[in-house]
């Protein structure tokens, strides 16, 4: 007798050891008894019996992930390549269904997923593909809503987390977005070099304004004390052609010394005798009254010229 409890006391912790079994957090266990469905246990220590019930299987209760990478066409003939990543989880009251309902559920709903993305994304330029994206994803999400509720599983998200073309047309698409570039900052250097030349020929135009008014004021006032000073020698008894000479010997001289001061100025050849000044005054003269005979003479033929007509 003593001999068989060792073995006694074996198979009762066996016994024990196979009824209780613990199920772990956001997890449901199916259990069976003789292959019959006895019921679903949840989180927490339970009880089973031992040689007659048995655990069949256990579904995680968490939000899992299923990536699903496809390639389909587009409207203008461009194969792409779509990542779309379907969110989903047990509905924690519909264990049975998901449990023997459904085999493999991640094929199901990769076939659902191959299903919408090939109805949706050939009816979409490639354009419209990577703007309306968005949209490709609640189809996908309305679709298999539709169908996995029945077998016990909920959708949660989907979205489509990568977009990839083939690489011709990506090589393609950066061409024509570097040309675009290219032409937006050509136009925007010729704006500036349009402005830059608008404004040197405003700056020059400006310069010359001024230039010529400085001229115009510089002549005015030696006129005017040109002017003084033939008033000052009438004065004191010189008329005004001998004051007119002597003012330009005067100016003669002053622009000789100027010269002659300047380390830097060329050589220059001038009269510098005591007569170049009124030399130069008496050909001034003769210029100016040559010049007024002229325009005399043809006043006076003018009007011969209306009279024989």
């Amino acid at each position: 007798m003593f001999a068989t409890l060792p073995i006694i006391l074996i198979l009762i912790a066996l016994f024990v050891f196979g009824a209780f079994f613990v199920v772990k957090q956001q997890t449901s266990a199916i259990i069976e008894r003789f292959g019959k469905f006895q019921s679903i246990r949840h989180s927490g220590l339970q009880l089973k019996i031992p040689l007659v019930d048995r655990i069949a299987g256990k579904l995680s209760l968490k939000i899992q992930q299923l990536d699903v990478i496809i390639e389909t066409k587009t409207l203008d003939d461009v194969f792409v390549k779509l990542k779309v990543s379907v969110q989903y989880k047990v509905i924690r009251e519909k264990v049975y269904d998901a449990f023997y309902k459904l085999d493999y559920p991640h094929d199901q709903i990769t076939s659902f997923v191959f299903d919408v993305v090939r109805a949706e994304v050939p009816k979409m330029k490639l354009d419209d593909v990577f703007v309306k994206k968005d949209d490709i994803a609640i189809a996908v999400k309305r679709e298999l809503q539709e169908y996995m509720t029945e077998y016990g599983y909920d959708i949660i998200k989907t979205l489509v987390t990568d977009i990839d073309p083939d690489a011709q047309v990506k090589a393609a698409m950066n061409r024509i977005n570097a040309a675009d570039r290219e032409k937006t900052a050509a136009q925007f250097e010729g704006d500036a070099q349009r402005i830059l030349i608008v404004e040197r020929a405003k700056a020059e135009a400006e310069s010359k304004r001024l230039q010529g008014q400085g001229i115009a004021d510089q002549r005015r006032e030696i006129a005017r004390g040109l002017e003084e000073s033939v008033e000052v020698l009438n004065k004191v008894g010189i008329n005004s052609q001998e004051a007119s000479a002597l003012i330009v010997v005067t100016q003669h001289y002053d622009t000789l010394q100027s010269i002659g001061q300047e380390t830097n100025s060329n050589l220059i050849l001038l009269p510098n005798s005591p007569q170049a000044g009124s030399q130069m005054l008496n050909d001034m003269v003769a210029s100016f009254t040559a010049s007024n005979q002229i325009g005399e003479a043809m006043k006076n033929a003018k009007p011969k010229k209306k009279n024989n007509e």
